[in-house]
């Protein structure tokens, strides 16, 4: 309770400087950690727009004053740099991977416009490290640059590291990274660390800095999931709602974020994850955003979701979109431990109100969807 004392009275001194913020608090009485799940989301997918029609940051942050950078990020989306040291909170993650203020670093995110090199430089800078701006490609400079100031760590997406190691040919200087912004499957760790290249990896975005990333255990190795970092409140939501999931459940993260002048109040990533333990979650798990076009019509994972909650006889519930005839058929296949045809009907009912399409309703035992966050399942064939 202590905690939910702070984050509540961090909130009302925030709301007074960030339209934004004080928009999603309008009408919800914080009065126990239950209601924070009645804040409604701020979806990332939205973010883009928002900063249109309110420039320049969706309110946000009321000014662009008091920043150290700003940065314009794909979709586009832009975003403010607070001041001080290791502002994205990177520093944390850089030490779990092993990084000490001996090493010189190579920075391979780019420094064009996205706040990612600043992410990581900020990090390094607060254990202490030097740091070599490379950016991404440039393959021979940067060669010629490891092959001169030796640095002993990496900093970049995984498959930028790879490629610097396949034409480098012989053993470099480097002997740690720590990856983001890509893929970093099992066999690409492995091949990595057998050239003697120890690899963690952490989950960034580019408004929150870092929300996740990998720790080893007392006996050096790598532990199973991703810490999440402790300046965050991370969530795992049902895909196409705000309402938490039980630990092990996949979900969309959601993530807020109070540090500086950049708050970010239960912001929906639209990434897919699950918690293995407390302050633990697993490596990212997919996309949430599963919208599909049904006859023409977009069908919402959120449609989905109302339909569900308006039967409370339901458990977990899957649209699934298929060919049949040559046009789209929709399958709401629902957990229930009551079927019947009355329930069947109701439901479909509500699906055509809440989509306004006409779909059919399948009944299967509690707990017989497969547990990897899909609301909707698209199953018709592509081309």
């Amino acid at each position: 309770m202590k905690e939910f004392a702070q984050l509540r009275a961090r909130l009302a001194e925030l709301a007074a400087h960030s339209p934004q913020l004080a928009r999603q608090l309008a009408g919800v009485a914080l009065d126990s950690p239950a209601d924070f799940a009645r804040i409604p989301l701020l979806r990332k997918s939205d973010l883009s727009q928002l900063q249109r029609d309110d420039p320049p940051f969706a309110g946000i942050a009321a000014t662009t004053r008091g920043f150290r950078r700003l940065f314009m990020s794909p979709g586009p989306i832009f975003e403010g740099e607070d001041r001080g040291s290791d502002p994205f909170g990177a520093k944390a993650a850089f030490a779990a991977a092993g990084f000490t203020a001996h090493d010189i670093v190579l920075n391979c995110f780019s420094y064009h416009l996205t706040p990612g090199a600043f992410i990581m430089e900020s990090g390094a800078h607060a254990l202490g490290c030097a740091v070599i701006p490379a950016g991404p490609g440039n393959t021979e400079q940067t060669l010629a640059a490891i092959a001169h100031l030796k640095p002993t760590a990496y900093a970049g997406p995984p498959d930028f590291l790879k490629i610097l190691l396949d034409k480098a040919g012989s053993p470099t200087s480097i002997c740690k990274a720590f990856v983001s912004g890509g893929a970093l499957p099992a066999s690409l760790r492995a091949q990595m660390e057998a050239r003697g290249v120890k690899t963690r990896q952490a989950f960034a975005t580019a408004e929150l800095g870092i929300i996740a990333y990998e720790t080893d255990g007392a006996d050096g190795a790598l532990e199973p999931g991703l810490k999440v970092a402790e300046y965050v409140v991370l969530e795992i939501v049902r895909p196409g709602s705000g309402d938490p999931l039980p630990q092990g459940q996949v979900g969309e993260i959601v993530v807020t974020q109070l540090r500086g002048g950049f708050p970010l109040l239960r912001l929906a990533t639209g990434d897919l994850s699950a918690y293995l333990s407390p302050g633990r979650i697993r490596g990212w798990m997919g996309r949430a955003d599963q919208t599909t076009k049904v006859k023409g019509m977009f069908v919402h994972p959120s449609a989905v979701v109302e339909t569900a909650r308006r039967h409370p006889e339901l458990g977990g519930v899957r649209l699934v979109v298929r060919r049949e005839g040559e046009q789209d058929a929709m399958t709401l296949i629902a957990e229930t431990a009551k079927p019947s045809t009355a329930l069947a009907e109701a439901v479909a009912a509500t699906l055509q109100a809440t989509t306004k399409l006409r779909g059919r309703v399948e009944f299967i035992s509690p707990g017989a969807l497969p547990n990897d966050g899909k609301t909707i399942a698209d199953e018709r064939p592509v081309g």
